[in-house]
């Protein structure tokens, strides 16, 4: 704010208690006289009158309506009251938009720190996962249909570690293995 606006609402200010003091103490001497008070009363809403249609005579004027009556010198004043308004209210603006980058920055971080902990933990599931295909298969090298499957289920070596890791439990798939024609059957057999 300007010093010349701060000395002016200062002033101003001043200038609404000491009415305000004055007011009071009429009041409280008019109390005991009715056509004292009633005249003050009636003057008091002249008055109130009178501010309610300076006040929106000057909102008029700060709407660009009704202009025609001020000199020069007045719409110059206008103007400066105009653009200190605007320059206030940019202000203000500016400061929100920076208050909220400050906040979406903010958060863009938590969301950035929340992500790399996911990709931490899904890198260690994909190492566990390695592991435990090390300890099933060994290092032996696994037949190709046994490592396409195992590249369809999500646990392939080689493996780019942003890939989404899908693990799920399943029973071990029974081997299928031939039994000669010979072989002896075990079993009670009753007659």
């Amino acid at each position: 704010m300007c010093p010349f606006c701060f000395v002016e609402k200062l002033s101003l200010r001043m200038k609404s208690v000491i009415e305000r003091y004055n007011k009071s103490k009429e009041v409280h001497h008019l109390m005991g006289n009715p056509t004292s008070e009633l005249k003050f009363w009636q003057r008091e809403t002249a008055m109130l009158r009178q501010q309610l249609q300076n006040l929106q005579e000057n909102h008029r004027q700060m709407m660009g309506e009704e202009l025609s009556g001020l000199s020069v010198k007045d719409l110059q004043n206008l103007e400066n009251q105009l653009e200190m308004s605007l320059r206030g209210v940019r202000m203000k603006k500016d400061q929100n938009l920076m208050d909220e980058i400050l906040e979406l920055n903010r958060k863009g971080n938590l969301i950035h720190q929340e992500n790399m902990e996911l990709y931490k933990k899904a890198n260690l599931i994909c190492h566990e996962n390695q592991e435990l295909y090390k300890k099933v298969y060994g290092t032996r090298e696994v037949n190709g249909a046994n490592r396409n499957s195992l590249l369809t289920n999500g646990l392939g070596m080689g493996e780019e570690s942003h890939v989404p890791v899908h693990l799920q439990l399943s029973q071990p798939q029974q081997q299928n293995y031939d039994t000669p024609a010979s072989a002896t059957k075990l079993g009670l057999q009753l007659h």
